[in-house]
């Protein structure tokens, strides 16, 4: 959410901000909805100073008071009536207004329209040469256990069914996350639920604007689309300790998308599922620390990439790629051989107090009254399947075996291979 003072003390960096991500100035609207807002404030704030006038009149008048008096109170409480009617439907209005405009993008934000214009910021390992034509996942999965047939005949197209080895190996990747992030990095391990309320879409920042991108219930709860939602939400409405930040959450736990926006894009394979497990990452710290923060965050998940010794780099979102409710955002990008591309694999985003204004989430400092929004920081600590498809595509031999990466050998019993053939029906 904007911070609205900031706003009127800054209407042309907001409109500026805005036409960043290539949006049309806003602020003009939205100024002039506050100033009506305010003026009937004013307005009723005076109209109450009346009625304690007269109200004390009619005391002084020891119950008999004059009938204009009596009129003058009578018109006055439903002037105070309408009025408060008014300027609930107003904040309302203004409200619902805010909440559909992106967070401010930090100055180092490089502009752009797409992904075409993100920057490199380093790489990290060299990728394999191979004496083959090195398969893309789909194809090589099929011979180990990966299958879209029986999936598609349960639920429809983005979705598979991973059999024994394949199984196991999902399995082994995200304990490995799981514990790498808690007993190395510091976070603390959280279960949380699946299935979540309005509010809680809202205050990180995917309703009201997106959810067509979603899965709704008939309860009306939603399917969470990442575990950022739970683990961010958990302290909203709350005053934080600072001296007891940052806060760092992980967990491991299915995520469900409609990829209502994403027709036509990577039909193939598991690239963009409606089912999908992820093992995120999240931070809630003071805003002088945010930025530190933010930089460690991608440095735990770069951790992952290194340990499986998958080649990756990382690249600074440009303006118009940077999600809606970030203000700056490093994306993860692992070397796939059987595509000859670097592909997404996390995103690690500082939102700043973005999410917090919207969840209502504070900090104070020992001894100060004083509160203040907490800064909110999310990230992929990895996505389980997009790492399952690059341990697939560049561990692969050509006789279509995949060898197992040392730091998951010990979450597969040893295990040192995947072979054709063992899918278990």
């Amino acid at each position: 959410m904007i911070d609205l003072k900031w706003l009127r003390d800054n209407p042309d960096a907001f409109d500026r901000a805005l036409a960043r991500r290539g949006q049309p100035p806003a602020a003009a609207e939205l100024l002039a909805l506050d100033a009506e807002r305010r003026a009937l404030e004013t307005r009723l704030q005076e109209d109450q100073a009346t009625r304690n006038r007269l109200s004390r009149e009619i005391g002084l008048q020891k119950g008999k008071p004059s009938p204009e008096t009596l009129a003058e109170m009578a018109a006055l409480k439903e002037r105070v009536k309408q009025g408060e009617e008014t300027l609930r439907e107003l904040q309302a209005r203004l409200d619902a207004l805010l909440s559909t405009f992106p967070n401010i993008l930090a100055d180092d934000v490089p502009d752009g329209r797409d992904e075409r214009d993100n920057v490199e910021v380093r790489r990290w390992g060299e990728p394999r040469s191979f004496a083959f034509t090195p398969l893309p996942h789909d194809e090589l999965g099929g011979r180990l256990g990966m299958d879209f047939p029986r999936a598609a005949r349960l639920s429809g197209a983005r979705f598979v069914a991973l059999w024994g080895q394949l199984a196991a190996l999902e399995r082994a990747i995200a304990q490995f996350m799981l514990d790498l992030q808690t007993r190395e990095h510091g976070y603390t391990e959280v279960a949380v639920p699946f299935l979540v309320r309005d509010e809680a879409l809202f205050g990180t920042g995917q309703l009201p604007k997106f959810g067509e991108d979603l899965f709704r219930t008939t309860t009306g709860h939603w399917l969470i689309p990442t575990a950022e939602v739970p683990l961010t939400n958990l302290v909203a409405g709350e005053i934080l300790d600072e001296a007891r930040l940052p806060l760092r959450l992980t967990a491991c736990t299915p995520c469900f998308r409609s990829e209502a926006g994403a027709a036509g894009k990577d039909t193939k394979g598991m690239i963009r599922q409606h089912q999908f497990t992820k093992v995120e990452l999240v931070s809630i710290t003071t805003p002088e620390e945010s930025e530190a923060e933010h930089e460690r965050m991608v440095e735990c998940a770069e951790e992952v990439l290194k340990r499986l010794g998958l080649p990756y780099r990382i690249v600074l979102l440009c303006a118009g790629d940077t999600g809606f409710g970030s203000r700056k955002t490093y994306d993860l990008e692992v070397w796939l051989p059987g595509q000859g591309v670097y592909r997404e694999i996390s995103s690690c985003s500082n939102c700043g107090e973005f999410q917090a204004r919207r969840m209502n989430a504070r900090c104070r400092a020992k001894d100060e009254k004083r509160t203040r929004f907490v800064h909110t920081l999310n990230g992929s600590g990895l996505a389980v399947g997009r790492t399952l498809i690059a341990i697939l595509e560049n561990y692969q031999e050509e006789d279509g075996s995949v060898t197992v990466p040392e730091a998951l050998r010990p979450y597969l019993h040893g295990r040192e291979r995947l072979t054709p053939g063992e899918r278990g029906a």
